[in-house]
């Protein structure tokens, strides 16, 4: 019907407004707000033509009726339509355009009416809404509706255990004034509230709400135990359900989602109503509408959260804003973000979705807490260290509970593949020992939870760190006083100077005389996987060789109109020399690699050798004239630990950075030899030789490794344990908790040196 209409030209405000009405009338036909049942369908099969020109007109006038109380209505109003109820609210308020339509359209109305919306959960409808919109709109927007588990995933941990628990200490007690804490506590449910300052359809609002009813459903069974034990007693509907809609608040940048989200609410707060009056076999209903959600039509980023609910009135902020990393922002977005972090220099690479952290935190009121899905990208790589210090100190923010990377789930069709994660916050100061962690063994499974006395922006067990708000900062040379790690080749040449196998031999099958200036340039995956690219390497092409290869110099010309034509000013100064790359890496010596984008079901990111030819391409990382003792370091489950902790991610996988796992990497102690290690990694590499025409991908498989191959990893391991700890390691938390300990002490030269400085300058 959406389609139908949107394809005859009635579309934007009124379409919108238009559709969510007839959602109301199509959901009250089936669950009881109008009586008898299914007037809606009888009024449209009975009093509209089969044509369909008439349907437009007559539902205008229905929800005219039904934004009228019964005694203002005309007294020669048409009888079928003073059949309706008066529902009141903002639903029914204010005139549309009267749409047209069809045999067609009003068929598929009719449709629509004959489906069974009783069962329907309101939280479907965002979903919908998501399926209407194009990928580019998904993206543009940065939505991701959520499903009810997920949704659980925040508001259990937020406040629905707590409050749970404290029910069920309530019901355990035998006392006398069991009765009226039980009431004091249903009165305390009532006086919550609750926002959700980017909140779509609504469904994070609609989970909350039906969840908070349920259980007041429960506390009512309770105090009125003797009532259902004997009816005799009497019970007045108004002794019942205290709350309601009004309790629950929201903010949302598109029209369309506000007016679902208004409805939805609506609605499950008659089918809530409806549970009520069968425990207590009273009819409760609430048409009609007394009480209204406050959902807010706008852009959260640029509202006053204050002027909707106070921030001392506020109990709970919660949903799941925009994602929408820094390079798929907007100019307008990456001017938000910008602002409301106030980072200075260059401003940041912060997701999306921090602002809303940000804006949460200086809103929130003492007492009140937070809950947000987010990408894992903020508790990852360089934007910990950007993000977690506003929250901390400019906030007074402490992580309550958190969920580790899982896999997003959608109701929507054409979902979009999102590795997330949850954070909770709470006052800096709240009781230690209660904070929760959720890991996830396998990211589309189930959480393991764990409670620990306070928890790391990185997601771990802080306690015992001197700073357990301790982030890493992302450095542009190693301060633990390892050798520069540098990385490979970049191009710019928008590929027309790389190439696959095919693409080498059919350009070689025409100028074969190129083949000597092709060169192997492999990326992480053609390293991991043994796989093949290639890169014509121009720079040195004597000019009388140039000249006899019109296909290169046809390459060539194309990338200095590829250069000429970028917005970056330092790409079209590089117009002028298409021979050279923009960054070139050519090594002459062998060089050790590290993949910068590797699977996170590996134990190791495989580590190896390259030597020349090979142009490493920017997806590798390189050390030249490394030793042994380097590559031991740098496979160890050490360095495997700090890497999983520190660094940021592409989905699930690690990204391996150099500013922030590198060159931050505490080292062993000066103490330690570690050139004990060299045999140990001559091993590992002695036993890859082993397997002829075995990859990478092969031996570092999770499920598949050799046993020879991991046996002698985990020597490796125990060698460089021993180096950190005489003692060792029984488990990787202990490992990242030294390693942090050891960031903190290389710290505090580095910290004395800067305040130092401006002395010296002086």
């Amino acid at each position: 019907m959406h389609d139908k209409l949107y394809e005859a030209g009635y579309r934007g405000h009124d379409l919108e407004r238009f559709l969510v009405r007839v959602v109301f009338c199509l959901f009250a036909d089936d669950t009881g707000i109008f009586e008898p049942r299914d007037i809606f369908y009888e009024f449209i099969v009975e009093r509209t033509g089969k044509d369909g020109a008439d349907l437009g007109p007559w539902l205008t006038q229905l929800f005219q009726v039904l934004d009228t109380p019964e005694h203002e209505r005309n007294a020669a109003l048409d009888e079928d339509l003073n059949r309706f109820p008066y529902v009141t609210g903002e639903l029914f308020k204010g005139m549309l355009r009267i749409p047209s339509f069809n045999s067609t359209m009003r068929q598929a109305l009719l449709d629509a009416c004959l489906f069974d919306w009783s069962n329907i959960s309101p939280a479907i409808f965002g979903a919908l809404f998501q399926s209407v919109m194009t990928p580019q709109q998904r993206r543009k927007q940065g939505v991701h509706y959520t499903t009810e588990k997920n949704i659980l995933k925040v508001i259990e941990p937020l406040f629905l255990d707590d409050l749970r628990d404290e029910f069920k200490q309530l019901k355990s007690r035998k006392d006398t004034r069991r009765g009226a804490d039980l009431r004091r506590f249903l009165e305390r449910l009532a006086q919550m509230r609750f926002l959700d300052p980017a909140c779509g359809c609504g469904n994070f609002l609609i989970i909350a709400y039906r969840e908070l009813r349920l259980l007041e459903l429960d506390v009512l069974k309770e105090i009125y135990s003797d009532f259902l034990a004997n009816r005799q007693i009497e019970l007045s509907a108004s002794d019942l359900s205290r709350i309601n809609v009004d309790q629950f608040y929201g903010i949302e940048i598109s029209e369309f989602p506000v007016r679902i989200a208004e409805t939805a609410l609506w609605m499950i707060d008659h089918i809530m109503n409806n549970r009520l009056s069968l425990v207590f076999g009273q009819t409760y209903t609430r048409i009609p509408l007394g009480a209204s959600p406050r959902i807010v039509h706008g852009d959260a980023l640029e509202l006053d959260w204050a002027a909707l609910l106070p921030p001392e009135n506020c109990s709970f902020v919660f949903g799941n804003p925009p994602f929408g990393g820094a390079k798929f922002q907007s100019k307008v977005q990456r001017a938000q973000v910008r602002r409301i972090a106030d980072l200075g220099g260059t401003g940041g690479t912060l997701d999306y979705v921090a602002a809303w952290f940000i804006r949460a935190g200086e809103y929130a009121a003492p007492g009140s807490r937070i809950g947000f899905v987010a990408t894992n990208s903020i508790t990852q790589g360089e934007q910990v260290a950007q993000l977690w210090p506003v929250l901390f100190y400019r906030c007074n923010l402490g992580i309550a509970f958190a969920h580790w990377t899982f896999a997003w789930g959608s109701d929507a069709r054409g979902k979009a593949r999102v590795h997330v994660v949850i954070i909770g916050l709470d006052d800096r100061e709240a009781v230690p020992g209660r904070k929760r962690l959720f890991s996830y063994p396998d990211i589309n499974g189930d959480p393991e939870e764990t409670r620990h006395a306070v928890l790391s922006p990185y997601l771990f067990d802080a306690g015992g760190l001197g700073d357990p708000h301790l982030t890493v900062r992302e450095e542009s040379s190693p301060i633990n006083g390892m050798k520069k790690l540098i990385t490979g080749t970049q191009p710019l040449e928008k590929g027309y100077l790389t190439f696959s196998n095919p693409a080498k031999s059919s350009f070689l099958a025409r100028e074969p005389e190129a083949e000597p200036y092709f060169r192997p340039f492999p990326g992480s995956r053609e390293f991991i996987r043994g796989q093949h690219r290639w890169i014509l390497h121009t720079a040195n092409i004597p000019p009388q060789k140039l000249r006899d290869l019109p296909m290169v110099r046809d390459r060539l010309r194309a990338v200095q109109a590829f250069r000429a034509k970028s917005k970056r000013i330092a790409t079209r100064r590089l117009a002028d020399f298409p021979r050279y790359y923009g960054v070139t890496v050519v090594p002459e010596a062998p060089f050790l690699i590290i993949p910068q984008v590797s699977s996170e079901r590996r134990e190791y990111v495989p580590i190896g050798w390259l030597e020349p030819p090979v142009i490493p391409s920017e997806k590798l990382r390189l050390l030249p004239n490394a030793t042994l003792s380097e590559f031991a370091i740098l496979t160890s489950a050490m360095h495997m630990a700090w890497m999983r902790t520190v660094t940021g991610r592409l989905e699930s996988r690690y990204m391996y950075s150099v500013g922030v796992v590198y060159n931050t990497f505490p080292t062993p102690p000066a103490t330690a030899n570690p050139s004990k290690l060299a045999p140990f990694a001559q091993a590992i590499l002695d036993i890859r030789a082993s397997h002829p025409g075995a990859t990478l991908a092969d031996l570092y498989d999770a499920d598949l490794m050799p046993p020879d191959l991991r046996r002698a990893h985990q020597a490796l391991d125990r060698a460089v344990d021993r180096l950190y700890n005489p003692r060792g390691f029984s488990s990787e938390s202990e490992r990242v908790k030294h390693l942090f300990m050891r960031y903190e002490r290389m710290l505090t030269p580095l910290t004395a040196k800067e305040k130092d400085e401006p002395r010296r300058r002086k």
